[in-house]
């Protein structure tokens, strides 16, 4: 009985101990998890510092979408025996220099995509990837600030294919005016005096005018998540036909040590390409019959944060 007893109390008091440990120990790691909020929103302010401070600001987000696919005698499709792919890479970047007096903005976003369909039935059919969404676009801004929205700039943007047609057609805007940031990440471009030099072999399709040069850029980072979009345009003052516009939007969501899903989309309207392609069939093809399309693209993959 004296042996029960005493395993009893032995069994209690164990039992006791090892509660008021746990206890003890949930709140120690109460207190340290409070001191490591305490420390990261000291180091989230020393950052916020740190960005805002006037300097070189630099970054890059791309996403990479590949697929491929091969048949056999896959009989209920068209072509039964085929190897298929589509691989396509986008790279956003820019270099921000900012200043008391003057800043400097830098950007670059290229888009390219290729696309293999090979019929083996077909000995004629190519079996190589060709080149389907060529995007190449840099831009480069300087202005001096007349206050801290408003500053007189200074733009020049260069646009072309690189995979085929390379400069044929290339763009090039070079022009001054306002440029007007309301927000840190927002920049607007107002350009009245902006030449649009034009460089193409199709002389019949392709003009360089004068004109106004418009653009609007927001470029954002929000922990996991990097966004880009950007507006460029050109409004012609000798004809609405030689006008453009380009709109690209980039997103880029960080799943694991840089690697995430990125989507993006862009859409264009120039009346000069898509006479330059109507030329292509029929000879006739002019400004005034001419049946001009939205050209847009997209693109879904992989995503890597510089």
């Amino acid at each position: 009985m004296k042996k029960l007893v005493f395993s009893c109390i032995a069994l209690a008091a164990m039992t006791f101990t090892y509660g008021q440990t746990l206890d003890e120990l949930k709140a120690e790691q109460g207190l340290k998890n409070d001191s490591i909020a305490a420390i990261q929103d000291r180091a989230d302010a020393l950052q916020g510092q740190i960005d805002a401070f006037p300097g070189w600001k630099k970054g890059a987000f791309g996403t990479i979408g590949a697929n491929v696919s091969g048949f056999n005698n896959w009989y209920s499709q068209g072509t039964p025996n085929n190897s298929a792919g589509n691989i396509g890479i986008t790279l956003n970047s820019f270099a921000n220099l900012d200043r008391e007096k003057f800043f400097w903005r830098n950007s670059g976003n290229i888009n390219l995509q290729w696309v293999k369909l090979d019929n083996k039935d077909d000995t004629t059919d190519s079996d190589s990837f060709n080149g389907t969404t060529d995007v190449f676009n840099i831009m480069s801004l300087y202005g001096y600030k007349l206050s801290d929205k408003f500053a007189i700039s200074a733009l020049g943007e260069y646009r072309t294919s690189i995979i085929n047609n390379f400069n044929d057609p290339g763009y090039l805007d070079v022009g001054v005016g306002a440029t007007w940031t309301p927000i840190t990440d927002l920049v607007v471009v107002i350009h009245p005096l902006n030449y649009n030099f034009v460089f193409a072999e199709n002389d019949a399709a392709y003009e360089s005018s004068f004109g106004a040069k418009i653009v609007v850029d927001y470029t954002k980072q929000l922990g996991a998540v990097n966004f880009k979009t950007n507006f460029s345009t050109f409004q012609s003052y000798k004809s609405g036909d030689l006008s453009n516009w380009t709109w690209i939007n980039s997103f880029g969501y960080t799943l694991w040590k840089g690697i995430g899903l990125g989507f993006e989309f862009g859409l264009r309207d120039n009346r000069q390409e898509g006479l330059a392609n109507a030329l292509l069939t029929d000879a006739n093809a002019s400004f005034d019959n001419l049946d001009n399309k939205i050209q847009s693209y997209w693109l879904f993959g992989l995503n890597y944060a510089f």
